[in-house]
């Protein structure tokens, strides 16, 4: 009280940075960015979560269940005007979306923007001020694990890959003996053995289906054979070993990928499905099923390509749709983690909450200038595109480095 008796004002308790949780918006996209159980962690975190009322239905989570985790539910531009913007797709992939025109310097935005693929979309987010982070561009590191969006939505696909292919296969997985006789198991062969691909092995062993692998690193030959299934041995030309790792695989020589599809005819004219996995970030797919090798498939056979957006591993992919040659159908893949939105979203929200504590300090955002994480997903900044390899892609140069950093004797940090 006041010595007039009139009660005293109470200072504005600190504002806490927000969160924003719109819904989204691309084509099929049926996941959410943060589940209740990811906006709670970030409640607790000292952050103020908006979720777009509805945002997370698709994907099996009500707006009760946020609310109850401390969620605010709010309008679209509620969410886009938070202090941080969580989505799955960046403005749907759409450099002219009018989510763009609600973005402001000094917000955040954070997801899969695909920047190598499609820089300009990382440039229109750079004309709106906002800092975007691409979760794409994560270096694989251990650290970085927690965070690996790519990872956890290639292991959701590869599991899907498979019940398509059941799906579509005019066989049984499994081998059955009934008193009409034994049925043969299906053949599989998984091409590419990164985190899709060893997904796509377990989950058609749980089926009952045997099981061929092949990938250009050899070091996973070990991963696939305990999984249950047989790694094919391709030898290459000395210094052909593909050296990529996670989600995506090393580009190689054309003729190193004649000499792998040469090997590799005589495994798919045996299999019943294939499956490919194989991806290069930003560039386009090898080319490692031909017109011939599929000319080679028995009728009935099914190809599921998991990289049919990016061009296909199959000549005859296309994307989102399945066509059918010579009797043997080739299913281009889309995005399929967004077609099991529950656990996909579950696994997106916990990378994506992991990765949002990266950027508070003492319940306020301070991105750590200094730490690996932070500076490679670090796609635009103060208006400009600052990411090298984006900068790169949108045939800008380089910013100058500073003068410190080109100084003849400065010791390198350790």
């Amino acid at each position: 009280m006041s010595a007039h008796g009139a009660p005293e004002e109470q200072p504005d308790p600190v504002r806490r940075p927000s969160v924003g949780v719109p819904a989204e918006r691309r084509h099929g996209e049926r996941r959410v960015a943060l589940t209740p159980a990811a906006v709670g962690s970030l409640d607790k975190l000292g952050l103020a979560p908006v979720v777009e009322a509805g945002a997370g239905l698709e994907a099996g989570y009500p707006d009760s269940a946020y609310a109850e985790r401390g969620a605010t539910l709010g309008s679209r531009q509620d969410a886009l005007a938070a202090d941080v913007v969580a989505m799955v797709r960046v403005a749907a992939g759409d450099p002219a979306s009018p989510d763009l025109e609600r973005l402001s310097a000094g917000q955040i935005v954070v997801g899969m923007a695909a920047p190598l693929a499609a820089p300009d979309l990382a440039a229109a987010v750079a004309a709106t001020g906002a800092t975007l982070f691409s979760l794409e561009l994560l270096p694989r590191t251990t650290r970085a694990q927690p965070m690996d969006v790519l990872s956890s939505q290639a292991s959701v696909a590869g599991y899907k890959a498979v019940l398509i292919a059941a799906d579509a296969l005019p066989k049984m997985f499994p081998m059955m003996t009934t008193a009409a006789g034994t049925l043969a198991p299906a053949r599989v062969f998984v091409v590419g053995a990164g985190v899709a691909g060893l997904a796509a092995i377990a989950a058609a062993r749980r089926l009952g289906a045997v099981v061929e692998a092949y990938d250009v690193r050899p070091a996973v030959k070990e991963e696939v054979q305990s999984l249950g299934a047989r790694f094919v041995e391709i030898e290459l030309e000395t210094g052909q070993e593909g050296s990529g790792s996670g989600a995506y695989a090393a580009r190689m020589t054309e003729e190193t990928l004649r000499r792998q599809r040469e090997l590799m005819t005589r495994v798919v004219a045996s299999s019943d499905v294939v499956i490919t996995t194989a991806q290069v970030q930003g560039a386009r797919a090898p080319v490692l099923v031909t017109v011939d090798m599929v000319a080679g498939m028995a009728p009935g056979s099914v190809i599921v390509d998991l990289a049919a957006s990016q061009g296909g591993n199959c000549e005859l992919s296309r994307p989102d749709e399945t066509v059918e040659v010579g009797g043997v159908r080739i299913v281009g893949a889309g995005d399929l983690a967004a077609t099991i939105p529950h656990h996909a979203s579950q696994l997106y929200g916990k990378n994506l909450a992991n990765f949002i504590q990266l950027l508070v300090e003492d319940g306020r955002l301070a991105p750590p200038e200094d730490d690996d994480i932070v500076r490679e997903t670090m796609v635009t900044s103060g208006g400009s595109v600052v990411h090298p390899r984006v900068r790169e892609a949108l045939g800008e140069p380089s910013p100058p480095e500073p003068e410190e950093a080109r100084a003849p004797h400065a010791e390198a940090p350790r």
